[in-house]
């Protein structure tokens, strides 16, 4: 057997914490009876800076069960991908493995077990992938899909379909502790460290309350994360398009000498203008695409902590 804590990152999730907390203790008895996790497995709930009561109950689930719910404060909201890693970093001082999961518990908590039964295998990663999104907003899904499908093509290895909902066996989190770099995409940093994986079906279900507190600007920021933080594609990119606009600057070059020496050369004020604003354009995007990279180098040169954590709860 072996000790399990399930990392959950809570950010205002004050509607439905408590029926989720009610629900993972239930699975945590139902794997214990079993005999595949410890009576002592835990629930490690991660407060990433929430401005209503959600610190409040985690400390109020930890004072009536302290064996099985245990709680981290973060000074500040450090983000959904600090938070699940300032969780497990914390989870493996005393668990074997860890699950991390969205408190909302829209991911298919079923599946956990399967990823336990996985580990008695010999894998040391389990991904929980998304068999169905019906439960998801249609832009939602469009995004998701259309986000996975840009990744593959520039390159970013990671597990199409899955999220953030997966098993991670002690050894591939500290190993996973050794990479410090600060803009943080856990999706494809885990796949990189290279320890035996496998998925199981993740079966999305509907919120029981609350929204979703993954905005578009949210998942914009972690797909750019993603993408710049592991592949170097946009730039050859830019360099192709410039090397097309050479080109293309070759022919309309050559074309107005001839238009001059045949005397049908014309002065067209429109046609000026619009390849005026179209090249511009595109410089102003390839100097965007350059800035990021040079963002990303800034952000990590300082090497500040991912997060501080202003209280634990045992």
């Amino acid at each position: 057997m072996i000790r399990l804590a399930i990392v959950c990152p809570c950010y205002n999730e004050e509607e439905v914490l408590e029926r989720s907390a009610e629900r993972l203790r239930e699975l945590i008895a139902q794997l214990s009876v079993k005999k595949k996790i410890t009576p002592d497995s835990f629930v490690l709930f991660v407060n990433d800076g929430s401005r209503d009561r959600t610190w409040e109950i985690i400390r109020t689930l930890h004072d009536s069960d302290p064996e099985h719910f245990k709680g981290i404060d973060l000074a500040h909201n450090a983000g959904h991908q600090k938070a699940i890693l300032a969780g497990m970093l914390a989870a493996v001082k005393t668990a074997d493995a860890v699950v991390t999961i969205d408190v909302d518990l829209q991911d298919d908590i079923d599946a956990i077990e399967k990823m336990v039964d996985a580990y008695g295998e010999g894998y040391d990663v389990v991904y929980g992938v998304k068999v169905s999104r019906k439960a998801d907003p249609a832009m939602k899904r469009l995004t998701a899909v259309t986000f996975y499908k840009l990744q593959r093509k520039l390159g970013v290895e990671t597990v199409y379909n899955h999220a953030d909902f997966r098993f991670m066996s002690r050894r591939v989190v500290e190993e996973l502790a050794k990479y410090e770099e600060r803009n943080l995409y856990l999706r494809g940093i885990i796949p990189m460290i290279g320890f035996r994986s496998t998925t199981v079906d993740d079966v999305i279900t509907e919120r029981e309350a609350g929204e979703s507190k993954y905005t578009l600007s949210k998942m914009l920021t972690l797909a750019l994360n993603g993408i710049t933080s592991f592949s170097v594609k946009p730039i050859y990119s830019i360099l192709s398009t410039g090397l097309i606009f050479v080109l293309i600057a070759i022919g309309i070059g050559i074309y107005v000498l001839v238009s001059l020496i045949s005397g049908t050369a014309e002065h067209g004020w429109a046609s000026l203008m619009l390849s005026v604003w179209f090249v511009g354009g595109i410089i102003l995007l390839a100097i965007g695409v350059v800035g990021l990279y040079v963002g990303r180098i800034f952000i990590e040169v300082k090497r500040r902590p991912h997060y501080h954590i202003r209280e634990e709860l045992n």
